[in-house]
């Protein structure tokens, strides 16, 4: 069991970047899911044991892993959002370099990387040199560097950021077979990334968990709060000053817009079933809870 417990991150000049997060995990992927700047990678490097809370536990099997770090770390594997390569070197020879540095035996080290260029499609890609890859096998060069000590918990930040739609849903596919037997955790803005691959997701705003449940239970959360309309393009400006809009379509009779909403917006609107989309700006743009701390609830 890996669980984080009573995060808070509090950064010089008083900047709360997590503020009381909790969440318990076991094997499967949790998507994280939230707007740049909602605190996901602050979250993420404590997760990871690359930073140290202010206060809260980090806790893997029972032990407290902000004290102990290297109980987490041998165990673990990290790809930050800006994964960096020599790119002088081969694919190969820097996941040596970096099998090296975990303490993997030689041998078993080049069983390891073959085996891994191959699950990453990158055996024939193996031999060539890091600057030239493109930015999908370079992400794809960091999956494998993730696996190298076969670890129980993997932490992936912004994964998809700059490929393009071929490579992300290769990646996301990737992900989703890894999570069969391990704690995944997948920190993105972008709702199509979880969800596809997570059964488990928690949407963060201003450094706290808003609402966390299947992509089920968020769907049923913004139940009757969904609106579509056919409105003038000189009344869109209106619409955006007083609604969050998901959505704008141009078609000949007008502006197509999807919009959130408590009650009607209008006579000319009809309700219609939210998307995760929809179900996401509706947990973000919620006001934040007056008593504690913790998430909004979502329907059982």
């Amino acid at each position: 069991m890996y669980e984080l417990r009573d995060i808070v991150k509090v950064y010089r000049g008083g900047h709360r970047a997590v503020d009381g997060v909790s969440l318990r995990l076991g094997a499967g992927v949790l998507g994280l899911l939230g707007p740049n700047g909602a605190g996901k990678s602050s979250l993420i490097r404590i997760a990871a044991t690359v930073t140290r809370p202010t206060s809260g536990q980090v806790l893997f099997d029972g032990a407290d892993v902000v004290a102990r770090p290297d109980l987490l770390r041998r165990t673990l594997g990290y790809l930050p959002q800006d994964f960096g390569v020599y790119p002088n070197l081969t694919a190969r020879e820097f996941l040596g370099c970096l099998a090296a540095a975990k303490g993997l035996p030689a041998r078993i080290a080049r069983s390891r990387i073959d085996e891994l260029l191959e699950l990453v499609n990158l055996t024939g890609a193996g031999k060539r040199p890091l600057g030239g890859y493109s930015g999908g096998m370079l992400r794809r060069v960091g999956i494998a560097q993730t696996l190298l000590a076969d670890p129980r918990v993997l932490v992936v930040d912004e994964p998809t950021a700059g490929l393009d739609p071929g490579e992300r849903v290769r990646f996301r596919n990737l992900l989703g077979e890894l999570a069969v037997d391990r704690v995944v955790v997948l920190s993105t803005h972008i709702v199509s990334d979880v969800e596809s691959v997570a059964g488990d997701i928690a949407v963060v705003a201003q450094g706290r968990i808003r609402r966390r449940g299947t992509p089920e239970e968020l769907l049923r959360a913004a139940e009757g709060r969904v609106w579509e309309l056919l409105a003038d393009p000189a009344e869109v400006p209106r619409l955006q000053t007083r609604y969050v809009l998901s959505r704008l379509v141009r078609t000949t009779s007008g502006v197509r817009v999807r919009l959130l909403s408590p009650e009607s917006p209008g006579p000319a609107a009809s309700r219609v079933p939210p998307d995760l989309e929809d179900a996401y700006l509706d947990a973000i743009h919620q006001p934040i809870r007056s008593a504690g701390n913790g998430p909004w609830p979502v329907p059982r």
